[in-house]
């Protein structure tokens, strides 16, 4: 796997440097544990009984961009992107795989959902809020959840990559 287009954080910046860094960091490290497979290999179970794919994992990292900066921050009232029958309000779903689904597809589609998500926070002050659970939440709050979000997922993935063809790290 290639490291050459991850995003390092700056070791001494502003708080709002900082958190999009390291969000884009583990974007970016999320699209790298996806590098180099086919269709088949990115369906691949991680362990049985578990059904989590990598496939599934970028599916469902599109539905978190989608939740928090689309619903949350811009208060848009968009369905689920994998599940339309879904409670928009409900958990972010779309681990399950579909029919015919491909990784580029779904690469592309999480992407989309990456560019939305920036363009809704640009020109908004960390202390800007949308509502979550009937409260207000912060863009700083939602910067440290999804860096946390992709954080815990990206281990997920590096094991999963390792099942699939022993490659690890980055």
């Amino acid at each position: 796997m290639s490291t050459a287009e991850r995003p390092v954080p700056p070791l001494n910046a502003d708080e709002r440097t900082t958190l999009e860094s390291w969000l884009d960091f583990h974007r970016a490290t999320l699209a790298m544990k996806c590098e180099g497979l086919d269709d088949e290999q990115a369906a691949v179970a991680s362990v049985p009984p578990s059904g989590f794919t990598l496939i599934g994992l970028v599916q469902h990292m599109a539905e978190v961009e989608r939740n928090w900066f689309r619903r949350v921050l811009a208060g848009e009232q968009v369905p689920p992107i994998y599940d339309p029958q879904a409670d928009p309000d409900g958990p972010d779903g779309g681990f399950e795989l579909g029919e015919g689904v491909t990784l580029q597809d779904t690469l592309a589609m999480w992407q989309a959902e990456v560019v939305r998500a920036r363009e809704h926070s640009v020109g908004r002050a960390l202390s800007n809020t949308g509502r979550f659970m009937d409260q207000d939440v912060s863009l700083r709050w939602i910067y440290v959840h999804m860096i946390e979000e992709y954080a815990r997922h990206n281990g997920h993935a590096d094991l999963v990559r390792e099942r699939i063809d022993g490659a690890t790290g980055v």
